[in-house]
C-alpha cells in the first residue's frame, strides 16, 4: 500500500491538512498529471486518502484516520535507517531515508524469510523453503536469502550453513512491529507488544560493513499521542520537495 514510488510522499503532503489538487500537486512538482492522478485514485482505493468534492470546482484530498495512523510509523523507519543503511556520497533526504527502507523489507519474500529467522532463530535454507515457500521448488529460497545478505538484513557463516538475522535484521524489531501494529488497525502502542517484533532488546552498535561506514544513530521525533491533534511534519520531513525527482534505489541493496 505503502512502498510504490511517491506515495509516502503524497501522505507527507497532506499530512498537515487537506489539499485542492493543485496545491498538492505544486508540493510534488516532478510528478506528471498522468502519474499523479493514478496515484491519488489507488490511495483513495486503499483508504489512506479521501477526495471530498466541496463543489464541482472545490475538491480537496485529505487523509484518511487510517492513513494518519501510518504517520507515527515513519519517524520509525527513519531511526533504523540512520542506523543501519550504508553512507551515501551526499546524505539522503529524510523521506528518502524511509523509501530505502521500505525497498529492502519489500523484496520477493523478504518479510516471510525475516519472520521466519525471528520465531526460529538460526535456520538452514531447506527449512526457510519449507516455512516460507513450501509450494516452490526448494531452491527459490536461496535468491532472496543471497538479496537479504547483501542488504545486510541476513547472516550466514558460508555455503551450506545455517542463517540467521545480522544486527539490523534484529534492530528492524521496532519497525515490523509499528508497521504490523498499524496494518492491522491497532494504535501504535501496539508496536511494543507485538508477539514476535515486540520487546526487542537493545542490540550493541552494529559493525561498519566493509567500505561503508554506517550512519550516526539519532534521537527519533516525538510521536503523536493517540486522540491528540495532527502534528505537522513539516520539520521531520523538510526535505519531502526537493528540487528534482531523487535517484531511485539500486537494485544491489541500501548502496545508494
Amino acid at each position: 500500500m505503502i512502498t510504490p514510488r511517491w506515495n509516502v510522499r503524497i501522505l507527507l503532503a497532506l499530512a498537515a491538512e487537506p489539499l485542492r489538487y493543485h496545491e498538492l500537486a505544486a508540493r510534488l512538482p516532478w510528478l506528471k498529471d498522468s502519474q499523479f492522478h493514478p496515484k491519488t485514485r489507488t490511495l483513495c482505493d486503499a483508504g489512506l486518502v479521501e477526495r471530498t468534492e466541496h463543489s464541482p470546482r472545490h475538491v480537496t484530498y485529505g487523509l484518511t484516520d487510517r492513513g494518519a495512523a501510518l504517520l507515527p510509523v515513519l519517524p520509525v523507519i527513519v531511526t533504523w535507517a540512520e542506523a543501519h543503511l550504508e553512507e551515501a556520497a551526499q546524505p539522503p533526504s529524510t523521506i528518502e531515508q524511509i523509501e530505502d527502507s521500505l525497498t529492502l523489507l519489500t523484496r520477493r519474500h523478504a518479510a516471510g524469510i525475516l519472520w521466519a529467522l525471528k520465531i526460529r532463530g538460526e535456520t538452514s535454507g531447506r527449512a526457510l523453503f519449507q516455512l516460507v515457500m513450501p509450494h516452490s521448488a526448494w531452491s527459490n529460497i536461496y535468491p532472496p536469502l543471497r538479496q537479504l545478505a547483501v542488504d545486510g538484513l541476513v547472516d550466514t557463516d558460508g555455503p551450506g550453513r545455517p542463517y540467521r538475522l545480522s544486527a539490523a535484521g534484529e534492530a528492524l524489531g521496532p519497525v515490523l512491529g509499528a508497521l504490523s501494529a498499524w496494518a492491522a488497525g491497532k494504535p501504535f502502542n501496539h508496536a511494543a507488544h507485538h508477539p514476535v517484533w515486540g520487546h526487542t532488546q537493545p542490540l550493541s552498535a552494529p559493525k561498519p560493513r566493509a567500505g561503508h561506514p554506517t550512519r550516526p544513530t539519532t534521537t527519533p521525533p516525538a510521536v503523536p499521542r493517540p486522540g491528540g491533534a495532527r502534528p505537522s511534519y513539516s520539520d521531520l520531513f523538510s526535505h519531502a520537495t526537493p528540487a528534482g525527482p531523487p535517484a531511485a534505489l539500486p537494485a544491489g541493496g541500501p548502496n545508494r
